[in-house]
């Protein structure tokens, strides 16, 4: 589980992230919902200690974070974006290196790495470097490094940008397994489509500020609004006006 509480960051003056409240259950998955620059991707990075807070709290499975990047992160599986992957590494070395990074003793991570490589289809093109990857395969790639410790939190950051139809679903159906197992899963999106598929619970952001949570439905019936999409405009549109 992950709590956030009065969370804030600013750049150059400029807040990116208000006073932020939200906790993410085990077991769910709970999607960031905003326009570019509504704080989605300062937040994720803050929860996986990437950036540091100004204000506000993170408490990750009842431990709270205090600076310690590293306590934070052996949490965690993230997926904030597609870098890191190691071009004159093949699939399987790459993940067999962030392992090692990790400290997994030699036999789980051996077989980690094969479960991996099963649960992402990605088998057939384990032996191959990275350079030259599409975006689908880098994707799945940094998303097995990212669960390959089996992490009981993961976050995500606009996984499915730049992805075909058929790697979208096949992470759609991978998160509700992992979600099913007991998994907390907080992802960001700017795609309705998205959210409203996968989510159990929705916080809309607003420049940088928490403006709606609860789950699609609930959100629709807050808004007295037929969609989510409805529900989206009519909350940014007020937010925005303030």
């Amino acid at each position: 589980m992950i709590q956030v509480q009065g969370l804030g960051k600013s750049f150059h003056q400029r807040p990116a992230v208000r006073d932020l409240s939200f906790v993410a259950q085990d077991g769910a998955i709970t999607g960031l919902l905003g326009a570019n620059g509504a704080g989605k991707t300062t937040t994720l990075r803050m929860i996986a200690g990437v950036l540091e807070p100004e204000s506000g709290s993170i408490v990750i499975d009842g431990v709270a974070a205090h600076g310690d990047a590293l306590a934070q992160q052996r949490r965690l599986g993230a997926l904030l974006d597609h870098t890191g992957i190691y071009s004159r590494l093949t699939v399987r070395e790459n993940l067999q290196y962030f392992g090692r990074l990790r400290s997994m003793p030699p036999q789980l991570l051996a077989e980690r790495v094969e479960s991996v490589l099963s649960v992402l289809g990605l088998q057939s093109i384990a032996g191959r470097r990275t350079a030259g990857f599409s975006q689908g395969e880098r994707m799945k790639t940094a998303l097995g490094r990212a669960i390959l410790h089996a992490p009981r939190n993961l976050l995500l950051d606009e996984p499915t940008n730049g992805l075909d139809v058929p790697t979208v679903r096949s992470l759609r159906n991978l998160l509700r397994r992992l979600r099913d197992a007991g998994t907390c899963i907080v992802f960001s999106s700017h795609v309705l489509d998205e959210v409203r598929a996968l989510c159990d619970q929705v916080v809309i952001l607003g420049n940088g500020s928490r403006i709606a949570q609860g789950s699609p439905a609930d959100i629709c019936a807050q808004t007295g609004t037929a969609s989510l999409e409805d529900a989206f405009i009519e909350l940014t549109s007020e937010h925005s006006s303030c």
